[in-house]
């Protein structure tokens, strides 16, 4: 048989090998190193995916809706602090779960791998439908929006520039993603570190305003003073809304493999994350309230402009740009791991092969990357996105509590498992019953909303019957994908490397890899890319890639 090799090694000069693709970093039987993804996230960067993930826009535009429904200061403050420690139990059980099943794709690959492939794929059938595209939107949306405030100070900025600019900011983000991991995550290092100073101006100007003695909405007979009556309802809905504030807690658990030395940096970066954005949160909270009245807060529908507006006069111009900095590195951070979930189910065989593929050289995911960009933009063109995110929210949530009760089920089924991290069984069920006690009030208050949300999410079943489950398909649908797939690659220069089952390629070799490259080999790159890839200009072959 002829022995055959994929993406193949390069051997530099000094001796060290690079490679390009897909999973962990593992060795073939006969000793060559399976390709991977490269792991170029240490934890600063990590850090800078959480941090930069969760801090979008919603600090700086709307606290007021969790203002709003605790009515009062006080339990407001309270809602802030107590959300943010659910937040930390819940990362802990994601990173319980990250080090045990260290696949990139998050709460879909545990989804998948403890309940069956069904529940993951709806899993990943909502976030590629609509969770992922509608949040990209409306966040490039809000950057554009900011960014061209100061050239319209006197009215809104006109929709089509919106989108305009809001297309601009995708497709020049997508470029930098697609063309190196590493551009992408300093991207994400910059902007967060932009966002970190921005909300740190704002609680320096709070301290302040408390040495000068405004203070008055901070002292308890005036904190607790309801604004209205007490609502149970209501404040679960604003403990549901300071639950989104926190959303994009768990995206580092989607790019597990390309981060360096995961089972010590993955909680060493939940440790430090979710404890700073809690802090920054709250005491962002409490400056707004030393400068406006809530009635003030809740009338503004941009809180930290107003609040610029007030302090920082002639330099007030700096909150707007602030939020515009913050939501263009949110968009980054969006980007960067969404397009590893699409390359996660690609892989299992849920969405097609071509996203699972990587570029031969940069070793990023260009196909995944511009479906995200490409799905984004198509909601751009929508009018009812405001809307589809009200329905899918509580998919979402409920979607989180999958997962962690997947991590008590996992320890039922599997207790002799490796474990590298292993939290108390204590933490899931505080995070379960507080789950639950969201869950039934969303579908107390809104159930319309969360049926439809239902309906969107159950419409992924035949979808997944067809498109998963029916293995038979007729010759000429499989090669009609195979021809999109194969043109696909040449477009893009992209190779699948990781071939779970018994595979032929083009030529008839037959190639066998499993996940950890334990039986054969991959297909050679030259059956699957278009020769002139192969080839130099002098029309031999070329090393790098053999």
């Amino acid at each position: 048989k002829h022995r055959v090799a994929a993406v193949c090694v390069k051997m530099s000069s000094s001796g060290t090998r690079r490679r390009a693709a897909s999973v962990p970093d593992t060795d073939t039987d006969d000793g060559e190193p399976a390709v991977t993804l490269k792991k170029e996230i240490g934890l600063l960067s990590a850090c800078g995916i959480i941090v930069g993930n969760i801090i979008g826009s919603g600090i700086f535009v709307s606290p007021k809706g969790v203002l709003e429904n605790c009515s009062s200061v006080g339990l407001a403050l309270i809602v802030w602090t107590l959300t943010g420690v659910i937040t930390a139990i819940s990362a802990l059980c994601y990173a319980e779960l990250g080090v045990t099943i260290p696949k990139s794709g998050g709460d879909y690959s545990y989804v998948k791998d403890i309940f069956g492939g069904l529940a993951g794929f709806l899993r990943l059938w909502i976030a590629v439908l609509v969770i992922y595209p509608t949040n990209q939107a409306v966040i490039a949306l809000t950057f554009a929006n900011y960014a061209l405030q100061p050239l319209f100070p006197s009215c809104f900025p006109p929709e089509r520039a919106l989108g305009l600019l809001a297309a601009v900011c995708l497709l020049l983000l997508t470029w930098i993603n697609c063309f190196s991991v590493r551009w992408a995550t300093r991207v994400q290092d910059v902007f967060t570190t932009g966002k970190l100073l921005a909300l740190c101006l704002i609680i320096i100007m709070g301290v302040v305003q408390i040495c000068k003695g405004h203070f008055y909405w901070l002292e308890p007979e005036h904190a607790f003073h309801p604004l209205q009556p007490y609502d149970m309802g209501r404040i679960a809905l604003a403990f549901l809304q300071g639950s989104f504030a926190y959303a994009g807690w768990n995206f580092l658990n989607y790019v597990t493999e390309e981060l360096i030395d995961p089972y010590r940096n993955l909680p060493r970066a939940i440790f430090i994350s979710i404890p700073l954005v809690t802090f920054v949160y709250v005491f962002a909270n409490i400056a707004y309230v030393t400068a406006m009245s809530p009635q003030e807060l809740m009338a503004s529908n941009a809180v930290a402009v107003t609040f610029g507006e007030k302090l920082l006069g002639v330099m007030s111009w700096i909150m707007p740009i602030s939020v515009a900095l913050s939501t263009f590195g949110g968009v980054n951070g969006s980007l960067f791991t969404s397009s590893r979930l699409f390359f996660a189910g690609a892989r299992e065989g849920h969405l097609p092969r071509l996203l699972a593929m990587i570029h031969v050289n940069r070793c990023t995911p260009i196909p995944a990357l511009l479906f995200t960009c490409i799905s984004t933009l198509l909601m751009l063109c929508t009018s009812d996105i405001y809307t589809l995110i009200n329905y899918v929210g509580f998919i979402n949530y409920l979607f989180y509590g999958v997962t962690v009760a997947g991590q008590i089920v996992l320890r039922v089924k599997e207790p002799d498992l490796h474990r590298p991290i292993k939290v108390s069984l204590a933490w899931p069920v505080i995070f379960l019953i507080f789950w639950a006690f969201l869950l039934i009030f969303s579908l107390y208050s809104e159930p319309v909303v969360c049926c439809i949300g239902l309906a969107i999410m159950l419409s992924g079943v035949p979808v997944y019957l067809f498109g998963v489950y029916w293995e038979n398909k007729p010759k000429s649908f499989n090669s009609f994908v195979a021809k999109l797939t194969h043109l696909g690659q040449k477009l893009f220069m992209v190779v699948y490397p990781d071939y779970k089952n018994m595979e032929s390629c083009q030529h008839g070799n037959v190639c066998n890899l499993g996940v950890n490259g334990n039986n054969g080999l991959l297909c050679y790159i030259t059956h699957i890319l278009h020769p002139a890839f192969m080839l130099d200009k002098d029309n031999k072959t070329r090393p790098e890639l053999c």
